[in-house]
């Protein structure tokens, strides 16, 4: 609304000042340079009134008509953002457009009162039909417009999230975003897509929570040609008038295109990035452009009065000029402040856009980034450079674009000090020019300072984030002092670097600050030399209006000097925040591949893997293979690879030789965001969120119901602990989950794994932080879990694989042996050892061993 109001009112006074001041202005000084303003003005200054108003309401109506014509902005995300998922049917794709996409001709003698009726009946009586695997509405026509576009996407990623009910347009924006298509949910008319002349079908969200696609148009007969996502795809399209489908259609359309200037999901994050989402704001930049103009206009208004006070006014006594000086400049006051207020409104609404965008983007791209780079960059580092966000905005759309747009408006001054006097606009010039030389002096010396202190932040920031997320060790260990020190050093070093900048900042607002006076005292002493030696002599008026105008040139300079360190931070500050999100992404894993259906058969052939940074390989020609619905132990002394197993099945490492694959498919061949949808995974330091148990536990597909939470819990043996808790399923967890045991966040993220159902189950160092009770809990509802899905245990505690249909051990990234427990006592003397280790007490067997009651001796 702010968006609609700043145009509006910017556009209207720019359009009354474009006619009324200039013609005002010329007839005035006309005059005035001629002589002739003398008695009967009066009715001139009344005149001049009444064609400022009627000029005003023409510019208000011709404005305000042509703005509220325009179709409404995108919205904004109609719904928070939540995972995808549903079966595909081939009956609800849209058949393609014969003739390469373009619309079918439409014959002449179509009866078209029969087509609409037709329409508009299967529109009003269509109801979403879910039963035999077939797709609610909005999802197959969604899906119809993803596999129009070539991406074959896989609607269960949007049909989990809605439980049934029919998605959002945002919902739906967003799930086209994850498959790689570009997509904007918008507010459109009839008359609008009667205009759009693109091929591609066009997604109509219908009020009664159905869709409909615009697969062509017939504008000679005014109708839309319509198909229903659920019909035969043999069927021809429906024609539709405004009238019918007004009646199920309120404007709500998702636009779909494969790809567009702009998108900001690949590109890197730079200022090019930057520049592009600014300009794409070319409405709000060519208003502030037109109020920046129309200011710069009037800033020269005062000093044209002042200039034909003093020389016209004074000299000739002439009231009625004086009069319309008054009145002219009251009015252009008015403008003024109307107009600054309204591109000041503007540059907030670009601000806010620029700052929902980025925010979005960032974070989007942060969640496509491999697991393996915050692995190996410290937290408070990372958070650091991504907070660094901040000041790229501020400076972009505070100090930046003000400044930028008065230095753009010294083109404008420039003309007219050369129109009033030629050598005088020289002076100013060559200020101009010095003080520019001084900024280019300093601007590879403020880059290197300003890299130093921003690294000193970062290093300092680092320290902080570590010492909050590490306290509880801090504290255990008594380290305070240490940290101290620490922060202590940062401090200090931060300090002197700041101090430094200060004084290197310093020397260029110092040295312009000369010529900044030389224009003004310069101007004054040549003006005079000029009025009192010049065949053609300056006036006392000119004079001043000239020192005035001079000083508006040599501001926006200085101002620009003052800005130097501003731009080396915000340089600086933009490197940061790219070195994080320049990263490779996930981005094309994520969204192309495979979706197969899993059943959990899993094999590796001759898998070779090192990690960046190493030499000796975590797997060496590692080969195994498991049936579905079986239970894979995995053993090993500490850095044997058991882990590295588990992320090459969860898809983090993906650069590995040799070939993993599920159910006979190649896992680099899969879907990634669906692969590890499809899975549980459990690890040995889980994360709870904030907030309630129930939500913790639904955060694994948010979308199912209370009872699913329920079945997960009891699954998991948590059900138990969680009806003790205060509110039950509605306790609320606190950051770090403090009020929770290890055994209980551990059985919790069981079940947030537990409750999607999956068919492969990955439980990594689960129970090795237990207590003995937990453990034992969790060990004896395995078999449950185990029902009907593969599970793969991580564990050094051999007491809890020997249930696993097969066990892996390895030994120094190599397959020493696999099978069952028995089989592996007998055979395999590493396992043999480290079962010996752990189960003194036991036979080799698994039974527990009891020792012969001693003898007593005889008295004979």
């Amino acid at each position: 609304m702010e968006h609609r109001w700043g145009i509006f009112i910017a556009g209207f006074f720019s359009s009354a000042l474009n006619v009324f001041f200039p013609a005002v202005l010329v007839v005035f000084f006309l005059m005035s340079e001629l002589g002739i303003a003398r008695e009967g003005m009066g009715p001139l200054v009344a005149l001049a009134c009444a064609l400022a108003a009627a000029l005003s309401l023409q510019g208000l109506l011709e404005r305000g008509g042509r703005i509220f014509a325009r179709a409404p902005r995108a919205r904004g995300r109609a719904a928070p953002r939540q995972a995808p998922s549903t079966p595909r049917s081939p009956a609800a794709a849209v058949a393609r457009v014969p003739g390469g996409g373009s619309a079918p001709a439409v014959p002449d003698e179509v009866d078209w009162q029969a087509e609409i009726d037709a329409c508009a009946a299967s529109m009003n009586a269509h109801t979403i039909v879910q039963a035999g695997g077939q797709l609610p509405a909005r999802l197959a026509a969604a899906t119809a417009v993803a596999r129009y576009h070539g991406v074959d996407p896989d609607p269960r990623e949007a049909r989990a999230d809605t439980a049934g009910a029919a998605p959002t347009g945002g919902l739906l924006v967003e799930w086209f975003r994850r498959s790689g298509l570009w997509a904007k949910s918008v507010k459109l008319s009839f008359r609008q897509l009667m205009k759009i002349d693109s091929p591609a079908p066009i997604l109509l969200l219908l009020t009664n929570g159905d869709a409909a696609l615009v697969v062509g148009r017939d504008r000679e007969h005014g109708v839309l040609l319509v198909r229903d996502p659920l019909a035969p795809t043999h069927e021809p399209p429906m024609a539709v008038t405004e009238l019918r489908l007004k009646q199920v259609w309120d404007g709500e359309t998702v636009l779909v295109r494969a790809s567009r200037a702009g998108n900001t999901d690949e590109e890197p994050f730079d200022l090019g990035l930057l520049t592009r989402l600014v300009w794409g704001e070319k409405s709000i930049l060519r208003d502030v452009a037109i109020g920046s103009i129309t200011i710069t206009i009037l800033s020269v208004l005062p000093v044209l009065m002042i200039m034909t006070t003093l020389n016209t006014v004074v000299i000739y006594k002439s009231f009625n000029t004086l009069t319309l000086i008054v009145v002219v400049l009251v009015i252009a006051l008015i403008f003024e402040m109307l107009i600054t207020w309204s591109r000041r409104m503007l540059l907030v609404v670009l601000a806010c856009r620029l700052d929902t965008r980025l925010n979005l983007a960032i974070f989007d791209r942060l969640m496509t980034l491999p697991i393996d780079f915050f692995e190996r960059n410290q937290a408070g580092e990372l958070s650091y450079k991504i907070a660094q966000f901040y000041r790229v905005r501020d400076f972009l759309t505070g100090r930046l674009m003000t400044t930028f747009i008065d230095v753009a408006m010294v083109a404008l001054l420039l003309p007219v000090l050369f129109y009033m006097e030629a050598t005088l606009a020289w002076t100013v010039l060559v200020a101009a020019g010095c003080i520019t030389l001084v900024i280019a002096a300093f601007l590879r010396p403020l880059a290197r300072m300003t890299a130093k202190l921003v690294q000193a932040e970062s290093n300092k920031g680092s320290t902080l984030v570590e010492s909050i997320y590490g306290i509880r060790t801090i504290k255990s260990l008594g380290l305070e002092p240490t940290r101290a020190a620490e922060w202590d050093q940062r401090v200090a070093e931060l300090g002197e670097l700041n101090l430094q900048m200060g004084k290197l900042s310093n020397w260029p607002m110092v040295l312009v600050m000369p010529f900044e006076k030389y224009t003004v005292a310069g101007v004054l002493a040549l003006g005079a030399f000029i009025a009192l030696n010049s065949d053609n002599p300056l006036s006392l008026g000119g004079l001043i209006g000239f020192m005035m105008l001079g000083g508006r040139v040599a501001g926006p300079l200085v101002s620009l000097a003052r800005l130097l360190q501003d731009v080396q931070e915000a340089r600086q500050a933009l490197s940061q925040v790219g070195w994080v999100l320049n990263r490779p992404t996930e981005k094309r894993a994520l969204t192309n591949g495979l979706r197969p259906r899993f059943y959990g058969a899993i094999s590796f052939e001759d898998v070779t893997f090192t990690y960046e940074g190493t030499k000796q390989p975590a797997l060496d020609k590692v080969s195994f293979a498991i049936e579905p619905g079986s239970m894979l132990g995995l053993v090993g002394r500490s850095g044997s690879g058991k882990s590295t197993i588990t992320r090459l099945l969860m898809g983090i490492n993906r650069d590995y030789s040799g070939s993993v694959k599920i159910d006979g498919t190649d896992l680099r061949e899969i879907n990634l965001r669906y692969l590890r949808q499809s899975f549980g995974v459990v690890l040995q330091d889980n994360f709870l969120f904030r907030g309630t148990v129930k939500d913790n536990i639904l955060a694994g597909r948010p979308g199912l119901t209370f009872e699913d939470v329920v079945r997960a819990a009891r699954l998991a043996g948590a059900e138990e602990f969680i009806e003790r808790l205060p509110q039950g399923y509605e306790t609320l967890i606190q950051e770090g989950s403090p009020n929770l045991s290890g055994g209980q966040r551990q059985r919790l993220a069981i079940a947030r794994a537990l409750i999607v159902d999956p068919r492969l189950l990955i439980l990594d160092e689960a129970t090795s932080s237990l207590d003995p009770e937990s453990e034992a809990l969790i060990n004896a509802n395995l078999q449950r879990m185990a029902a009907g899905r593969t599970m793969v245990i991580v564990s050094h505690r051999l007491s809890s694989l020997v249930d696993c249909d097969q066990t892996l051990v390895l030994d120094r990234g190599k397959v020493l042996d696999i099978g069952p427990h028995r089989e592996l006592v007998e055979r395999c003397a590493v396992y043999r050892h480290l079962w010996m280790q752990q189960n003194r007490h036991m036979d080799p067997q698994g039974k527990a061993h009891v020792a012969p009651a001693p003898k007593l001796s005889q008295r004979g």
